[in-house]
């Protein structure tokens, strides 16, 4: 077994209340590790902060409400 495949495999087993991070498992469950780009994580653990951090825009203006 890869060491990326027993990366996943272990966050599978945390339970998680992000919904970007359920929603993560999905699209891994998907898509297998050879077509996943170069940004792939970094992608996704921005978008968890997102919603860990709420409130903690880096360029939040009057338009977003």
């Amino acid at each position: 077994m890869t060491d990326d495949i027993r990366h996943i495999l272990a966050r599978l087993k945390q339970p998680q209340d992000n919904i970007v991070t359920r929603a993560r498992r999905m699209v891994e469950s998907h898509v297998p590790p050879e077509r996943r780009g170069p940004g792939w994580d970094r992608h996704w653990r921005e978008l968890e902060a997102y919603l860990d951090l709420p409130g903690h825009w880096s360029a939040k203006d009057a338009d977003d409400m």
